[in-house]
């Protein structure tokens, strides 16, 4: 999945919005499944602009937190 240059290839990333979103599309991030060692977050208002990956414990930090906050 990773290529020599560090980035991941997330061409077939089956993505999804949060059960929190709302109805109209707006303003969501959406998430990857299937990769196990990271979490690929993208912006749902551009699905093909750029995205980030976080390492699975740091992404799970930050939701924890939030939950929290």
């Amino acid at each position: 999945m990773e290529n020599s240059t560090g980035e991941y290839d997330l061409s077939s990333a089956a993505w999804h919005k949060s059960s929190y979103s709302a109805g109209d599309g707006g303003d969501c991030l959406e998430v990857a499944d299937g990769h196990p060692t990271l979490v690929p977050i993208r912006d749902s208002k551009n699905p093909h602009g750029p995205k980030l990956a976080f390492r699975t414990e740091v992404w799970t930090a930050f939701v924890e937190n939030l939950k929290h906050n």
